[in-house]
């Protein structure tokens, strides 16, 4: 899926669309995407200056807009132009290293459970292959 077709289903767009590419994409099961991370970033020279970081609340943002992508894969049919996938709920959030400018963000989300309008994902977040982020997310389906 190319940023084009990410647009079409996100509603987020710059500065708050953190996905640019899915890679790898199995419908009900899993969704791989990147978030390439530039020095260009809105919030680097805030966070911080001296040592530009990606805020973690960020990362979990970019992970929940993938979790969107897969539910939205995963039922088409259920997808209308005036529906939105709200992030409902967080746990077990964990940062293991900071994310900098320069990286290539990998944004795996796995769907673990799906509960009427309750979509449960375990997700994670690494650069070269190790872990960045790990988190467990919950969102629904809503019309606007």
């Amino acid at each position: 899926m190319n940023i084009h077709e990410v647009l079409r289903r996100l509603p987020h767009r710059y500065p708050f669309l953190l996905v640019d590419r899915v890679i790898e994409s199995v419908p009900g099961e899993y969704l791989v995407a990147i978030k390439n991370v530039t020095v260009n970033e809105p919030f680097f020279p805030g966070h911080f200056p001296v040592k530009p970081v990606m805020p973690g609340v960020l990362v979990l943002e970019a992970l929940a807009q993938a979790t969107g992508l897969l539910a939205m894969e995963t039922t088409p049919e259920l997808v209308a132009p005036d529906s939105l996938y709200y992030l409902v709920g967080i746990d077990n959030a964990r940062f293991k290293r900071p994310v900098e400018p320069g990286d290539q963000l990998f944004l795996k989300a796995t769907l673990v459970k799906r509960k009427r309008e309750i979509w449960v994902f375990a997700t994670e977040a690494s650069v070269d292959g190790k872990a960045v982020a790990t988190a467990d997310i919950m969102c629904t389906q809503r019309v606007a």
